[in-house]
């Protein structure tokens, strides 16, 4: 019985053992699976997606091309084996576009001279060569690339924006009868972007840090390949390269003269002036005359001056962040509200101090920037033909404090903006100022279209002369013909509008000083010796 029980015994003892074996054996497996599933879901919930691929320029413009034939792109100023490039090669044709680089003597000031003979009395004016490729060569792109070097004012700047734009405009117009174009695409790669004044920030699709995609206007680039390289020659609102009938196709279905006031009433008359000298040219353009106006404008003066014909808009004024304390251009920043009226597709801007003697309507066809020039390579922002345009807007404003203007005003502020400008001639945009004594008589013209009142203003003196000559600093600015023609507009004035031009006693005070200093200096012109009959003397209006 002991050896049957003793058996029985070893018999149960044996699975158990087996058991505890298979255990041992397989529970170091068992960790291991489970750790691995475990380490397996850990890097399921830790594991980041593969970053997608960035975006490049061709992935913008892909919805507008055919994808069925190979995109040709011209490369311009860049090595096409650039990554930008070769990343789609295998979609794309590329090919470099030659040209001579300019002379790199050329200056800024070549291009844009202070003085040009714009009536050919000595000579043509001409401008300087900045060497093209040859088109012929290129006239099938559908896409141009471009590395512009920085730089404000740089010529190269200049040669590589105006082969860029007449490329996309060539390309635009396969045949140069059609009337519509096809889509081209332009590229500017690198950190700096194109010259606004040729490339709209209107037209810009995509600004990534590397590139800047745009799909430009090529009726609008088509005008600005058609201007001068400069304001060495007078542009031309119709100039024409041949056969073309492009420009019959070119609307402007809304315009206006816009005007400015702000922070006091002592331009009242001048833009009641202004207006009605608008008027008085027989404007034929089916324009608005709009007035942008802050608080300081009283609302008796509104009514005058929308009896004047101006339509009225209030505006918040803007600072000059570089005027000096207390001067006169403190907010002329305002100006800059004239880029959002974009109800408007062309805006012929005019100061207040101004008269039209002419008619200006055939400005209305020029691109922006154009203006008559004021001295150096500048132009004068009395008068200008602008786009509205609320992008621009906005990038000038972020710019005010970065750029300086030379004179602390809009003028200068402007013309850091836009380098490139169309020339007027000087008659479109009189300043009456006059150097020396280069005209005695200081005679304006018969075929001046404007006179821009520099100086103290026509309402400002007595009619009988302009007061400029009563004073040393301000002899500059004297001219009675001016004077005169200021005068002849007022006297075409309904009555009602003449009384917001009246004199307050403060201007006959100072008149009244003037003119006793001119006397006891015994000033030669002898215009202290005129006798005074304006009919506003001794009746002030209020200041």
């Amino acid at each position: 019985m002991g050896s049957i029980k003793s058996l029985s015994s070893r018999s149960h003892s044996r699975p158990k053992r087996f058991l505890i074996c298979i255990l041992l054996v397989s529970l170091p497996f068992s960790v291991f699976i489970v750790s691995e599933k475990h380490k397996r879901m850990m890097n399921k919930t830790t594991e980041v997606d593969p970053k997608p691929r960035p975006t490049t320029w061709f992935d913008v413009i892909a919805k507008g091309l055919n994808k069925k034939k190979k995109v040709k792109v011209g490369v311009v100023n860049i090595d096409a084996r650039e990554e930008l490039l070769s990343s789609h090669e295998a979609e794309m044709e590329s090919v470099v576009v030659d040209f001579d680089h300019v002379d790199g003597s050329l200056k800024w000031e070549e291009i844009f001279p202070a003085w040009i003979d714009e009536d050919g009395k000595w000579s043509e004016a001409k401008c300087p060569n900045i060497p093209m490729p040859k088109f012929e060569n290129f006239e099938d792109l559908n896409v141009v690339v471009a590395k512009v070097p920085c730089g404000v004012r740089d010529v190269f700047r200049l040669q590589v924006n105006l082969v860029v734009a007449n490329l996309a405009v060539r390309s635009g117009w396969l045949n140069k009868m059609e009337k519509h174009h096809r889509n081209v695409y332009v590229v500017f790669v690198g950190s700096c972007g194109p010259m606004e004044e040729i490339f709209s920030c209107d037209n810009l699709l995509t600004h990534e840090p590397e590139f800047r995609v745009y799909k430009p206007d090529l009726w609008s680039l088509k005008q600005k390949t058609l201007m001068p390289v400069g304001s060495c020659q007078i542009a031309s609102g119709y100039a024409k390269t041949g056969k073309e009938v492009w420009r019959n196709f070119l609307s402007v279905p809304k315009v206006a003269y816009v005007s400015v006031l702000h922070s006091s009433e002592a331009y009242v008359c001048g833009a009641i002036a202004l207006a009605q000298s608008i008027l008085q040219s027989n404007t034929n353009f089916p324009n608005d005359l709009l007035l942008l106006v802050d608080k300081s404008i009283a609302p008796k003066s509104i009514t005058a001056l929308k009896a004047a014909g101006w339509k009225i808009q209030r505006i918040k004024r803007i600072a000059s962040p570089f005027a000096k304390p207390g001067a006169y251009n403190k907010w002329n920043y305002s100006k800059l509200r004239i880029w959002q009226l974009t109800t408007y597709d062309k805006i012929i801007f005019l100061d207040s101090d101004l008269v039209l003697l002419n008619n200006l309507d055939h400005l209305f066809v020029y691109p922006q920037l154009t203006a008559a020039p004021n001295n150096k390579f500048l132009f004068n922002s009395g008068l200008m033909v602008i786009e509205p345009s609320q992008c621009m807007f906005e990038n000038m404003m972020n710019k005010t404090l970065k750029v300086r203007s030379y004179n602390g005003g809009d003028q200068g502020f402007l013309n850091e903006i836009f380098t490139w400008w169309h020339r007027l001639p000087r008659k479109v945009n009189l300043l009456k100022s006059f150097q020396d004594d280069e005209d005695a008589k200081r005679e304006v013209p018969e075929d001046v279209y404007a006179v821009h009142y520099l100086g103290l203003k026509p309402w400002m003196c007595y009619r009988d002369y302009d007061c400029n000559w009563d004073m040393q600093d301000r002899r500059v600015f004297a001219s009675d013909s001016a004077h005169k023609r200021w005068w002849q507009v007022y006297d075409a004035m309904p009555e009602e509008l003449q009384s917001y031009c009246g004199l307050t006693q403060k201007m006959n005070e100072r008149i009244v000083k003037w003119r006793r200093i001119a006397r006891n200096s015994s000033f030669s012109d002898g215009h202290w010796k005129i006798k005074v009959e304006d009919p506003r003397k001794g009746s002030y209006h209020s200041d």
